[in-house]
């Protein structure tokens, strides 16, 4: 192991790059990960970039970024007797699984990776745990049609664990390559909204019944989109909507209640699930699993069950590999021309 590591860094006047830093020790409860592969978050991570160079703030603010990578275990530090030194394991977690060569990452926000499943695409777990959090929270069954708005990394999952679990999948985005990305992975029906109404294809596409269910997998304002959803949903003969729309992007909201609504469940999806930013339960802890049957690990492992039986197809999502001292670059491509980059993954080797 080498004393220093690989770092992906960035401040807040809105600049990327890569540095060399001590390789840290793990702590009490955690893994110590030589990393072979990180996956980047469009959204969540550099959704805000533009903003911060069009005001930038305090260029000295900087920190290590990322929150997905897998690797090889190599070290670990107190009760992680699941996991032996040189396991395959993908890890999660903010200030965690960093873009790096090497991270220490709590126990329960690890899983081990089948042997049929690539680092590059174990990389996307934070990413594919939220997903199946989201459908879970949807509780989507065989045979409902459901309708995802944003098909960034999370939504494209959510489209593909979604048809795992039965239903019927419309996706709604304006980026012709996230479309052309979802239609080859899969997705019953793909929608430009820059180009199209979805309303009246809903229709047609359910036979008349409407959307049972709705994901909004994309931050900022949300509004319209909720809209658009909310006029796709099943239309009762008191001229009130039933279904459910699920928020797991950071969306902003506004929407009258009650019979401005109809009856319309509206759930939010944070995060992988149950545990995550408990540190007790990151480091060891357990929730009881009569009361909490998916905490975050479940869900980790599950994911990767999924990829592994290839019914989450990450592959089809990725459209760049690079080494982590190109990662400034790979970034850039992701800010400044969303549409010829999606899933982006840095190896370190």
């Amino acid at each position: 192991m080498s004393k220093t590591r690989k770092v992906v860094m960035r401040n807040d006047a809105g600049r990327i790059w890569t540095e060399e830093q001590e390789t840290p020790v793990p702590k009490q409860g955690q893994l110590l990960i030589e990393v072979h592969a990180s996956m980047v978050s469009p959204g969540t991570e550099l959704g805000g970039m533009k903003r911060r160079r069009e005001k930038p703030g305090d260029a000295t603010k900087q920190r290590s970024f990322g929150y997905t990578n897998a690797g090889v275990v190599i070290g670990k530090e107190g009760d992680c007797d699941e996991f032996a030194i040189g396991d395959r394991v993908a890890g999660m977690g903010g200030s965690y699984a960093l873009h790096a060569t090497y991270a220490c990452v709590p126990h329960n926000l690890c899983a081990k990776v089948p042997g049929n499943v690539k680092y590059e695409e174990a990389a996307s777990i934070h990413l594919a745990a939220t997903a199946l959090h989201a459908v879970q929270r949807g509780r989507i069954r065989i045979g409902e049609n459901v309708v995802v708005a944003g098909l960034g990394i999370v939504g494209q999952f959510a489209c593909q664990i979604a048809k795992t679990a039965g239903a019927y999948v419309v996706g709604l985005d304006r980026l012709p390559l996230r479309i052309g990305i979802a239609e080859n992975a899969g997705i019953d029906l793909a929608i430009n909204v820059a180009e199209t109404d979805p309303i009246p294809i809903a229709k047609e596409f359910t036979n008349g019944y409407g959307m049972d269910c709705g994901i909004i997998a994309f931050g900022g304002d949300a509004t319209s989109a909720f809209q658009q959803i909310r006029a796709m949903l099943k239309l009762a003969p008191d001229t009130h909507r039933y279904g459910r729309i699920v928020i797991v992007g950071g969306a902003n909201i506004t929407h009258g209640f009650a019979a401005g609504l109809g009856n319309v469940d509206v759930i939010s999806a944070a995060r992988t699930g149950p545990g995550y930013h408990d540190e007790d339960y990151e480091h060891g802890a357990d929730y009881p699993p009569v009361f909490v049957p998916f905490p975050t690990q479940r869900n980790l492992e599950l994911a990767l069950r999924l990829m592994s039986e290839g019914k989450i197809n990450v592959g089809a999502l990725i459209t760049d590999i690079v080494p982590i001292d190109k990662a400034a670059e790979a970034c850039e491509k992701l800010i400044q021309t969303p549409n010829e980059a999606l899933g982006v993954i840095f190896t370190m080797q």
